[in-house]
């Protein structure tokens, strides 16, 4: 089988791509290519490479290389990339991690001053609907042709990670399907009423999806399904009802269809670094050993070379620098790379996650007072204010957790997983301490994440709210949930929980309620005065 990372790079630039450019006026876009193919005349092979199209929009920015062509408009084509774009909403306004740069809207982000004319959150809404847009015009091409079936429903599931992501960060926002006509107006629902219309779509795929195994950089049930119980973890805050007892049902699930091999016979990877390195492949669905990674975007160092995904995250957390000439120093070749941006540090909140537990897996590898740098972020603006994150390497695996170099490339080969196992086995811990799932269940769980850490047990006392965020932010750092749980569990506004320049304070402050959702962009209400503004902004 040709390399799905070919099949998505060749989209690119194949006549049949679907290609769209914005996404302020109208969320259904009509295909610019003069060359798109029609329904009539295309081959399977055909279907399946404008298919390829909507998985690239996930991954890269649009027709050109690193950084030109974006599919929209507004940012440049390596911050518009889609998970670079999502991580600029999801974890820089939280406690674990700051962007040192004083770029045009970043620094909004980062101290939790942002207002309705942000630049990086128009061009996050945008990403996500021209991948809606994308999406919806190749479920029109394919209509009515139930043998392909199987493409719509991967179709219809990365749509509805968009809309989850609508849904998330904006609350309400426009809706529009293959159903509406190309070029009608969309109309704008409420958060309960999309939130409804994605548990209903999410659970229609999960049950006409086949138990296989996808092939690899591809969507299958167990993405889908962990979609799904993020959605109803987090129903209570999208509707005001809690869904924990379907979180953890849909849990349950996918955990029983992985059960069985990899640690303890958990499902998970035997080393929990290894899944963010250069050969992390082996980890994605088709991959082969254990698939912790449910749903991933495969990279690869020449033919998928995005300024986002894997780049971003490996790039911008080291520097080749003796950085500010205080001694501290990262070598970027020690991590398999020739490149390096030295963007953005650990809060010292964040550090202190791993207080407790200070040879935890998770963060051997990070750069700490030993190598020059602190832990207290007098100054975010300075790169070694603040201890040196490492998760993400181009690295290869070597044996018993440790690592060995490959070729150093410009670009990694590390895929960027979207969902993994061990968030689902956090899930399920989750719902088990609020009472929806049987706790002695949800502690062997959330053990097999910590002990795969090297960490200590917990006990049925342990299961409790203050635990289960750290443990979340000490497993899944830097993987775009962080905002979503500080939501969840009442800390992301307020005074509850304060971090460095939360509320452009340098020891922390209160942020209203009101910025628990982002607001929709101006330039959006604009172009479509009947939406409204979501409230306080």
């Amino acid at each position: 089988m040709k390399s799905y990372k070919s099949i998505i790079a060749s989209a690119l630039f194949a006549g049949l791509a679907l290609t769209t450019t914005s996404c302020i006026g109208d969320l259904d876009l009509e295909p610019n290519d003069p060359n798109t193919t029609t329904a009539g005349n295309m081959t399977e092979a055909a279907y399946e490479a404008v298919l390829a199209k909507c998985y690239s929009g996930l991954a890269v920015s649009g027709q050109g290389g690193p950084d030109g062509d974006s599919d929209i408009s507004g940012l440049d084509g390596g911050t518009g990339q889609y998970t670079r774009a999502l991580f600029m909403l999801n974890e820089f306004p939280t406690d674990e991690t700051k962007w040192i740069w004083k770029d045009e809207g970043v620094i909004d982000l980062n101290t939790n001053t942002w207002g309705k004319g942000n630049a990086n959150i128009f061009g996050t809404y945008s990403r996500m609907y021209v991948e809606i847009a994308i999406c919806n015009d190749f479920l029109r091409l394919i209509k009515g042709k139930d043998q392909f079936k199987d493409m719509a429903l991967e179709a219809r599931a990365l749509r509805a990670m968009s809309y989850y992501n609508i849904v998330d960060l904006f609350g309400m926002g426009g809706f529009v399907t293959e159903d509406d006509a190309v070029g009608s107006k969309p109309k704008q629902i409420s958060r309960v009423e999309l939130y409804t219309w994605l548990a209903s779509e999410l659970e229609d795929i999960v049950a006409n999806m086949s138990d296989a195994t996808p092939h690899y950089g591809r969507v299958g049930k167990d993405g889908v399904e962990a979609l799904l119980a993020r959605l109803y973890l987090n129903a209570g805050v999208f509707t005001g009802t809690p869904a924990y007892d379907k979180c953890a049902q849909h849990c349950e699930n996918i955990i029983a269809r992985h059960k069985g091999k990899g640690f303890k016979g958990s499902g998970l990877a035997e080393h929990y670094l290894y899944l963010f390195c250069g050969d992390n492949d082996v980890y994605m669905p088709g991959g082969s050993d254990v698939n912790e990674i449910l749903w991933g975007i495969p990279y690869d160092a020449v033919e998928l070379t995005p300024y986002g995904g894997t780049t971003f995250l490996c790039c911008a957390a080291i520097s080749n620098l003796t950085v500010d000439n205080d001694g501290a120093y990262m070598n970027c070749e020690d991590y398999g790379l020739n490149q390096q941006w030295g963007c953005m540090h650990a809060t010292k909140e964040f550090a202190d996650k791993f207080a407790s537990e200070p040879n935890d897996v998770r963060w051997s590898m990070w750069k700490k007072d030993v190598d020059g740098f602190k832990k207290e972020n007098t100054a975010f603006s300075k790169f070694t204010d603040g201890y040196g994150v490492v998760k993400f390497t181009n690295l290869l695996r070597g044996s018993n957790g440790n690592f060995k170099k490959g070729e150093i490339t410009k670009f990694p080969n590390t895929d960027l997983p979207l969902i993994r196992l061990a968030d689902v086995y956090l899930m399920f811990a989750e719902c088990a301490m609020r009472g929806a799932a049987d706790k002695a269940k949800g502690v062997e769980y959330a053990n097999y994440v910590r002990e795969r850490a090297g960490v200590s047990a917990w006990t049925q006392t342990d299961l409790n709210e203050q635990n289960m965020i750290d443990e979340r932010c000490r497993e899944l750092y830097w993987e775009n949930v962080r905002r979503t749980d500080l939501v969840r569990f009442g800390l992301f506004t307020g005074s509850k929980y304060t971090w460095s320049w939360k509320g452009n304070v340098d020891k922390g402050a209160s942020i209203p309620d009101y910025m628990n959702v982002f607001p929709i962009p101006s330039s959006v209400i604009a172009a479509q005065p009947d939406f409204k503004q979501n409230p306080n902004y």
